[in-house]
């Protein structure tokens, strides 16, 4: 796990200065090791930060060159050792124990045809001399970010939005981010809060020709549901052992590696799956609190006594909630309404010595563990309304209600909004001092890139958690709130096979309402206690509300902060409302 840079420039002065500050700004994400591709030509310039988990030796240090091809790479690809094999008997020689090399060999054996074959989340940049090419690539589910922004001259790319503070060029803010950020909690694909940075789509490369700057896209994954698998019984224990392979390929580290336990059903699974084979070198890790409500500890000791892992609880108090906050805010490299909880046990399991750690983000996505995929029903009903009825429900007092006027609009985040979205182009009209029809018309223009056409009932609302909340928010804020203490999250349930598995499945069984999650449920009903599974879907929040009350940094600063302010203190205005203004005010576009 790593960060990368790149800079493609015909003005090319201090290029080894500019590339340098570009990686360096990411440094929090690579501690181990830094290195630089200067092209001794062209005005090409690479940079990488590594953080080491597989072949932790010199030998795995970037930017890796293999003759003609010089690669920076971001990420893990899992299924490495099976390639590398195959590799061998098509004649090709290893001198590094490493993926990476892995990466090199495949490409000059398949071309970009080769990124089909990886199985794990990768963002890379490679450059081939013999044909003048980059390739940027980013992985099957967009799991590792990867930017980029060219104006036909110049080209800039790198893992985070920070570094282009130090590309040598001006970015300038984009001006609709904003409102993306008041509507939606998080900037949605292709919306970063630079003017022309965007990020590269997930399974997607682009063959960029140097020095003309021609970009061919080459499109290796796309993800569509085809509900092949209609006998239960032949699902679920394909379930099962898809799940259990994932586990295992996620578990590959020449480093410490451990699991967040969460007391949940997903992250429960995935300890008891890897206890199978790691027992006596199984760690995981939770965050615990004083306040009851929030505290999911008796869930996470029934798992721990069942798999004898090596467990440390985490306490996090409003003292150091507070104490951490500055730091937190600083590793939010795009804003989010979410991310901190994710900032903090990141932090624990840098101090309990692990490099990288296992989580049970996706599950909820694929297998319906939303309340979003019950409230679709009732949706039905609600898009029967008058449009002047569902527009007028934009000026009704309590913001639920309000959510549902998204029904009337004409766009493909339409539905998605109905169940997640924060403010309602009425009220984020009023918050920018702009016109209601310039909010409606920059969600017109996301429903290009949002493609839903076609599905129906529980794969659509999977497709719209997908590639809404989970692509735009718990990913981002994964990559950037874990990377900023030189931390690596893997995500099983995002494994290629796992979301094939999931995309292959009758829908009636998929999402069956009783167990939640059934297909998992199922799979592993001997082995998962009942009160997991059973008990009431608590998400992984903290007491922010309480704890910021008396915290500075909610503090209105002016007018229209003072009226939301008294809206909150009035309980007319949700915390996350509040919140989500007060970061829109406070975060700086170019950290």
């Amino acid at each position: 796990m790593c960060r990368i840079a790149g800079i493609f420039d015909p003005v090319a002065e201090n290029l080894q200065q500019r590339i340098e500050g570009m990686r360096d700004a990411m440094h929090r994400g690579g501690p181990d090791s830094a290195g630089v591709f200067v092209h001794p030509q062209l005005p090409l310039a690479l940079g990488h930060r590594r953080l080491s988990l597989i072949d932790l030796s010199e030998a795995g240090h970037q930017p890796m060159i293999d003759a003609e091809l010089t690669i920076i790479f971001n990420g893990e690809i899992y299924n490495y050792l099976e390639l590398r094999s195959t590799l061998k008997h098509y004649g090709h020689e290893f001198r590094t124990e490493s993926d990476t090399e892995v990466i090199l060999k495949a490409y000059r054996q398949w071309g970009v045809d080769a990124f089909e074959y990886f199985n794990g989340m990768f963002a890379l940049a490679l450059w081939d001399e013999r044909n003048q090419q980059l390739i940027l690539a980013r992985d099957h589910a967009g799991i590792k970010p990867l930017y980029y922004s060219t104006d036909g001259k110049r080209l800039y790319f790198a893992s985070e939005i920070r570094a282009f503070a130090h590309a040598g060029k001006v970015f300038e803010e984009n001006s609709k981010w904003r409102s993306a950020f008041l509507t939606f909690g998080h900037l949605p694909e292709p919306i970063t809060t630079l003017k022309d940075v965007v990020p590269l789509q997930k399974g997607t490369a682009l063959i960029i020709d140097l020095p003309s700057l021609h970009i061919k896209e080459h499109r290796f994954f796309e993800w569509t549901f085809n509900g092949k698998l209609k006998q239960e019984d032949e699902a679920i224990a394909l379930m099962r052992e898809t799940l259990e392979q994932a586990v295992e390929r996620h578990l590959v580290s020449d480093a410490p590696i451990g699991l967040f336990l969460s007391g949940g059903i997903d992250s429960s699974l995935l300890t008891l799956i890897a206890s199978h084979t790691r027992k006596d070198n199984l760690h995981t890790l939770s965050i615990v609190f004083t306040e009851e409500a929030f505290s999911e500890e008796k869930y996470q000791k029934l798992i721990i006594e069942k798999t004898g892992a090596k467990h440390q609880s985490f306490l996090v108090t409003k003292a150091i909630f507070n104490q951490q906050l500055d730091d937190a805010m600083q590793a939010m490299d795009q804003p989010t309404l979410d991310g901190i909880n994710t900032y903090f046990i990141s932090m624990y399991a840098k101090a309990y010595g692990l490099k990288a750690v296992l989580s049970g983000l996706g599950a909820d996505e694929l297998f319906g563990g939303y309340p979003s995929f019950q409230q679709q029903k009732k949706m039905k009903l609600v898009e029967k309304m008058p449009e002047s009825l569902l527009r007028g429900l934009q000026r009704m007092p309590d913001h639920r209600l309000r959510k549902l006027s998204y029904v009337g609009l004409q766009n493909s985040a339409a539905e998605y909004l109905s169940y997640r979205g924060i403010f309602t182009p009425v009220s984020v009209a009023a918050l920018l001092e702009t016109t209601e029809k310039e909010v409606e018309d920059d969600l017109q223009e996301l429903s290009a890139y949002y493609p839903v056409q076609g599905l129906k009932n529980g794969n659509r609302i999977s497709w719209l958690e997908t590639n809404f909340y989970m692509q735009n928010q718990l990913l981002k804020d994964s990559d950037f709130m874990s990377m900023w203490h030189g931390l690596e999250i893997r995500v099983p349930f995002l494994d290629k096979e796992v979301m094939l598995m999931a995309a292959a499945m009758d829908p009636a069984i998929k999402f069956k309402k009783v167990p939640p999650k059934y297909p998992l449920v199922k799979a592993f009903e001997n082995e998962l206690p009942e009160a997991i599974w059973k008990r009431k879907k608590q998400g992984f929040t903290f007491p922010f509300e309480g704890w910021l009350k008396e915290n500075e940094y909610i503090r209105p600063s002016n007018n229209a902060e003072q009226k939301l302010y008294q809206q909150f203190q009035q309980k007319k205005l949700s915390w996350g409302r509040y919140w989500c203004a007060l970061l829109m005010n406070r975060f700086t576009p170019l950290p």
